[in-house]
């Protein structure tokens, strides 16, 4: 009965991660009729929204404490998304961008050593040089052409990766499904406010750009975090920690088909060392679901 709730919650978040790679492309294709930060304002609101309808029950008897604390992750949230959008906005490579927003995984524990004095395990420091090389890989398209979008999706990996050593040491008793929706409310009303005040908004919005807004919403962010959380409930977190690595994978095969994207052979081998970056990284817990599978 437990193996098949594990095998249960695995299929869920692997779901996630499909739904997570469908959003890369619903976000670009609604990028074509919003300015970036209203988009993911506006995105961000009604998720939160939808998730704050779907989960009232959790949201009484909320400790304060823990509401401030979570307002402020969802602050450096927003930033951190405005730094992904506005790469999203101007990259020219999708799959690339994917995979070095999700850089975050490895960058959190070097943000725990150098911020927080904590012991970073050796799986780390083994998994960086393969992160280097890999984005030094993605870089060199004809030459060294590491465009500016890069550096936006790096900004947006190392406000993940602050966001996460956030979680982490706040003492945050709420359901994560409220931690979620308010993380989701406060970063939506950061992108909005900085929408209004640097961005020109269109006087109307075409009927597929709606649409593609409505999946970004609802599909990629509300129904994504639903079974996010019903997933991880289901399994160890360490588990879903190396499942849910698989949304760049998802992200960048998405674009190959919707966009027509290609990378170049060194690009592709980039991805690759990124990917192992990743999986080194989560190394106790990889190898704890081999263990599990083994004695299975």
């Amino acid at each position: 009965m437990k193996q098949a709730s594990h095998f249960k919650a695995e299929a869920i978040l692997v779901l996630v991660t499909i739904i997570a790679g469908l959003g890369w492309i619903f976000s670009k294709e609604a990028l074509v009729g919003l300015p970036p930060l209203f988009f993911m304002g506006m995105r961000f609101l009604v998720a939160g929204f939808v998730l704050f309808l779907v989960g009232q029950k959790f949201f009484y008897g909320l400790n304060w404490q823990s509401v401030r604390q979570a307002c402020l992750v969802g602050v450096l949230f927003g930033v951190t998304m405005m730094f992904w959008v506005t790469g999203l906005d101007q990259g020219s490579n999708l799959g690339v961008g994917a995979f070095i927003t999700s850089l975050g995984v490895v960058l959190a524990p070097l943000v725990a050593h150098f911020m927080f004095a904590e012991r970073t395990p050796m799986s780390i420091w083994v998994a960086l040089p393969f992160a280097v090389i890999g984005l030094g890989f993605l870089a060199l398209n004809n030459g060294l052409d590491f465009e500016l979008a890069h550096f936006y999706f790096l900004a947006a990996a190392l406000g993940s990766a602050l966001q996460l050593n956030l979680l982490a040491r706040f003492s945050l008793r709420m359901h994560v499904l409220v931690l979620t929706a308010i993380q989701l409310f406060t970063a939506g009303g950061v992108l909005l406010g900085l929408s209004l005040l640097f961005e020109t908004l269109p006087h109307s919005i075409s009927v597929s750009v709606a649409g593609w807004f409505l999946a970004s919403a609802l599909i990629a962010s509300s129904l994504r975090f639903l079974l996010q959380t019903y997933g991880m409930s289901l399994t160890p977190v360490s588990h879903a920690a190396v499942i849910i690595n698989l949304e760049p994978v998802w992200a960048a095969i998405f674009a190959v088909f919707w966009f027509n994207e290609t990378m170049n052979v060194g690009q592709i081998f980039g991805c690759m060392l990124i990917f192992v970056a990743m999986l080194v990284s989560r190394w106790p817990q990889v190898r704890s679901i081999l263990r599990r599978f083994k004695l299975g």
